[in-house]
């Protein structure tokens, strides 16, 4: 099934969902113009649903509309990124402590069946699958812990640490080394180890800190 199969709902939403995968997987990379028409004439819409998904995607700091010069795409921001990360860091320290202490056995099977899709998806190098899953890693722990509103508010400040996070997992991935620590992370939360989960967490967390001078020297048109 095609992105395009799978988004549904009014023509602004399935725009402004369309632009957004090509925007987040570098399918239209940081720095490019592009064009309410060009993109209308693409996805066979009008105008204005296209209007109004700009707008959209402008607020979340994806899309940057200049007066008398045009839209481009944002180039990635690493003041943003380092916010997203250090507000993460802080945060899912506090939820795998907690998830240590109530991960009931429906959790665990979800864990479970979400590393083991990671490593079938490493085998076939889908980045964009093991992204959702890399996401899905995190949600449930969240959720474990009783805090779904809380994952969904750190979405919007995570925008750009996440496309940091794209652009390292679609260019210079060592996945075998992410599933590695997702692995030891869950075996220390069944066995309530909490001090060493949260180092595992704070560790995980910072391997974008630790590449991104690397993918700034390799791709320097896509950062400010």
């Amino acid at each position: 099934m095609s992105m395009e199969q799978k988004i549904k709902g009014s023509t602004r939403d399935y725009s402004y969902q369309l632009l957004r995968n090509k925007i987040m997987h570098l399918e239209i990379e940081p720095g490019t113009k592009i064009s309410e028409k060009e993109i209308a004439n693409e996805l066979n819409v009008s105008r204005t649903p296209v209007r109004e998904a700009f707008m959209k995607l402008a607020e979340e700091e994806l899309l940057d509309i200049i007066p008398q010069s045009g839209t481009i795409v944002s180039r990635i921001n690493l003041r943003h990124v380092e916010e997203g990360r250090f507000i993460r860091e802080k945060i899912e320290k506090e939820i795998v402590a907690l998830a240590c202490g109530q991960f009931g056995d429906d959790f665990r099977f979800r864990m479970e069946a979400n590393i083991a899709m990671q490593e079938v998806c490493a085998s076939q190098n889908n980045v964009c699958k093991l992204y959702e899953l890399d996401e899905e890693f995190h949600q449930i722990l969240f959720e474990a812990s009783g805090k779904q509103r809380t994952w969904k508010m750190l979405q919007q400040l995570n925008i750009h640490f996440n496309r940091l996070r794209l652009l390292r997992l679609s260019k210079d991935s060592h996945w075998e080394h992410i599933i590695q620590q997702h692995k030891e992370m869950y075996q220390l939360i069944i066995r309530q180890e909490k001090e060493q989960a949260v180092q595992i967490m704070e560790n995980h967390l910072r391997l974008v800190v630790i590449e991104q001078d690397m993918l700034k020297e390799k791709y320097p048109h896509y950062f400010i």
